[in-house]
């Protein structure tokens, strides 16, 4: 996986994943929040599947 997750896009990824993870689990806005585990992970990881389809990239390290 090549990474296209930029530092920034990262540290909101992982906040909001976060949040609706601890609200899900509170059951403040319900079992939906559980997606909050795909940000968690992609921010994370650093690559994001439906950015590397739809051709974006927001990190600025150079691939290679």
């Amino acid at each position: 996986m090549q990474l296209n997750v930029g530092t920034v896009d990262r540290a909101a990824r992982v906040a909001t994943g976060l949040a609706l993870i601890v609200a899900a689990s509170a059951q403040a806005l319900g079992p939906w929040a559980w997606i909050g585990i795909v940000p968690l992970v992609t921010g994370v990881v650093g690559s994001c599947p439906l950015y590397a389809v739809l051709g974006i990239d927001t990190c600025r390290v150079p691939p290679g």
